[in-house]
């Protein structure tokens, strides 16, 4: 059965100082307790990874796309088997999910100590994590790609996004994440209450179907760029992030630190460019197209 991912709510409605009772759609915003699975065979150990306000649905690519974009696993083929654990309450038993590795994996379960809990917000976040991203990430610093997107691509693409936001049409309260290719042809799209979270849903899907590294597509995000969002892209080895809100200076500082090009505020066919500028063909401006160097002032 599909998890729901929306709840219906009478309310009052009130307009120019009328009230009228309708009903509105809410996004459903519930705990997920992710729980790994490891050891020998015989000595096998359950571990609280940690829990996680998400919207229902694509369970398990959330699971996996966390354990990787914290660089707890490695791979798909680390992960036996996903499922959710029934326990007594009934209405929470969707709510626990355990995701066993083969006994040959050993996860880096160090990785926790930067983000055990996260919230529907983006998750604890600080610079000393750039410098684990180099360590933990099997595609950083792999050799730089020659693709370029074109403006008109990009400004097509949160008119896409939102042709495809079944969830948010309905509500309007849910973040997403779609991947496309260098030709704006929509990939995937994952949305959640949380933006990591759909992040991590569209990133699991694609450790599933071995798309990695994601170096050959444009990753779009519904609402702002954080640190945090940049780096489960660059685990990824996505080099495009394109964001219609706004990058925070960090977010800013990491794309620059792994050449990925970033860019933000796009909509309303405009965009501002803050890393790696050299993947965006910016015709007839060249010195402008090929300048990728930024300056961060703080105030």
């Amino acid at each position: 059965m599909a998890a729901k991912s929306t709840q219906y709510l009478s309310i009052i409605k009130v307009t120019a100082g009328n009230g009228s009772v309708t009903t509105d759609a809410l996004a459903i915003e519930e705990p997920l307790e992710i729980r790994l699975e490891y050891g020998a065979e015989g000595q096998r150990i359950v571990h609280n990874v940690s829990v996680t306000m998400r919207t229902p649905g694509h369970d398990a690519e959330l699971a996996k796309g966390f354990l990787f974009t914290e660089g707890i696993i490695k791979n798909a083929t680390d992960v036996a088997s996903t499922h959710h654990q029934f326990i007594a309450c009934a209405e929470d038993k969707e709510n626990t999910i355990q995701v066993s590795l083969i006994p040959t994996a050993v996860p880096h379960l160090q990785n926790t100590e930067r983000n055990f809990y996260t919230t529907s917000s983006c998750g604890v976040c600080g610079k000393g994590s750039i410098n684990a991203i180099r360590t933990v990430s099997s595609f950083v610093g792999l050799p730089a790609d020659q693709d370029v997107v074109i403006p008109g691509i990009l400004h097509q693409l949160p008119a896409i996004l939102k042709r495809h936001q079944r969830v948010f049409t309905d509500t309007g309260g849910l973040h997403a994440s779609a991947l496309f290719t260098m030709q704006g042809e929509l990939l995937l799209l994952r949305e959640d209450v949380g933006r990591h979270n759909a992040l991590d849903k569209l990133i699991g899907a694609a450790l599933a179907y071995d798309w990695l590294p994601l170096n050959q597509t444009v990753l779009l995000l519904s609402g702002r760029a954080s640190f945090e969002l940049v780096q489960k892209a660059a685990m990824a080895g996505i080099n495009i992030i394109a964001a219609v809100g706004a990058p925070s200076s960090l977010a800013v500082q990491l794309a620059d630190e792994f050449n990925v090009t970033l860019i933000g505020f796009l909509r309303d066919e405009r965009f501002n460019i803050y890393t790696a500028a050299h993947r965006v063909l910016i015709p007839g401006n060249d010195a402008v197209a090929t300048d990728s160097s930024i300056a961060v002032e703080n105030t």
